[in-house]
């Protein structure tokens, strides 16, 4: 009886570690990833250029400096001052966050360091995991960010020694319970990941920007994988604006389900009312078609001042026309 409870206690313990989450820090993706990603593991961030993938790896890190967590930012592809400068685009500080920037990897290479009768690419890639474990193991960041793979795999040019790499770093960062985020360019325009990357890591965020022929860039995301955890599948739209990326979760129509009174939604207009057998249902969704200049929005308000009138909120979505046109048309009609 006593091993089944000790047995019981070693399982309760392990189950609560793999539940516990690491908030990313960025509004809405926590909630696509169920309370955000499980603490220890290994995940990719892969986008296109311009996506947002260092800002969002920096507001992953700044939510741990905001948690009292040490934090680390490893970059292979962007200096130290360039990533000052996406900070400070965004209002923040990374007083608190230790960089090792690829100046300090320069260093390391130098040529007259190299003399050896191994492969240059060989020594360069084997000295720069040394040297970021070193620093990592000084540092026991409970968060990482590794920015990026791609200068990691051209340093490997083989897809062993790159793949043994990466399980190298995996194999470390487990024994420091560091939480790593990894920052990749997707590999073709067919968004295909690198099956290396895919393979050994918990999770996959991949993140999208698309130029439609008219209007601005779209951005989205989805998570195409994320071990032992349901999240939320599908594509979300976000937005990057000053203070970092907002994420905006797809709308599930079963998630938002509400209790409300039944029976009928006048429009004030007794003869529509008369047509409708009393009005429109409520609860209901009505299309309203008709040529330009029938009067489709001037109905479309007399129906939002009408339930004003009796107390009830309504709220207007227009896409063809500014708020300034509508509510001149409105008060043309008498409406407000």
């Amino acid at each position: 009886m006593k091993r089944k409870s000790i047995r019981k206690s070693a399982a309760t313990i392990s189950t609560d570690l793999a539940d516990e989450r690491c908030p990313s820090g960025v509004e809405g993706l926590d909630d696509i990833l169920s309370g955000g990603l499980p603490r220890g593991g290994f995940y990719l961030i892969q986008g296109d250029p311009g996506s947002g993938k260092t800002t969002l790896a920096l507001q992953f890190l700044l939510e741990g400096v905001r948690r009292g967590e040490s934090v680390f930012y490893i970059t292979l592809s962007e200096t130290k001052a360039e990533l000052l400068k996406v900070a400070g685009s965004h209002g923040w500080s990374l007083d608190k966050i230790p960089v090792l920037d690829l100046s300090t990897v320069e260093n390391l290479l130098r040529p007259e360091a190299q003399t050896t009768v191994f492969h240059p690419s060989e020594v360069e890639l084997t000295k720069v995991s040394q040297l970021l474990l070193d620093e990592v193991r000084k540092a026991l960041p409970v968060r990482v960010a590794f920015d990026s793979l791609s200068e990691f795999r051209l340093m490997a040019e083989t897809a062993l020694r790159y793949r043994r790499q990466l399980l190298t770093l995996k194999q470390q960062f487990a024994k420091f319970k560091s939480t790593v985020v990894l920052l990749d360019d997707k590999m073709d325009k067919r968004g295909v990941i690198d099956p290396h990357v895919l393979s050994l890591t918990h999770g996959v965020v991949d993140m999208e920007q698309l130029s439609p022929d008219y209007g601005t860039s779209r951005r989205r995301l989805r998570v195409s994988k994320l071990r032992a955890v349901k999240f939320r599948e599908g594509y979300h739209d976000y937005v990057i604006s000053t203070g970092g990326l907002r994420v905006f979760p797809r709308m599930i129509p079963g998630e938002h389900r509400t209790d409300f009174r039944q029976g009928p939604v006048s429009s004030g207009i007794k003869a529509l009312d008369a047509l409708f057998g009393g009005g429109l249902d409520r609860g209901t969704t009505t299309l309203v078609l008709g040529q330009a200049g029938t009067g489709k929005s001037t109905l479309a308000l007399q129906y939002a001042v009408h339930m004003a009138d009796h107390g009830e909120p309504s709220m207007m979505f227009t896409f063809d026309e500014t708020r300034s046109v509508m509510l001149s048309r409105a008060k043309v009609r008498g409406s407000s």
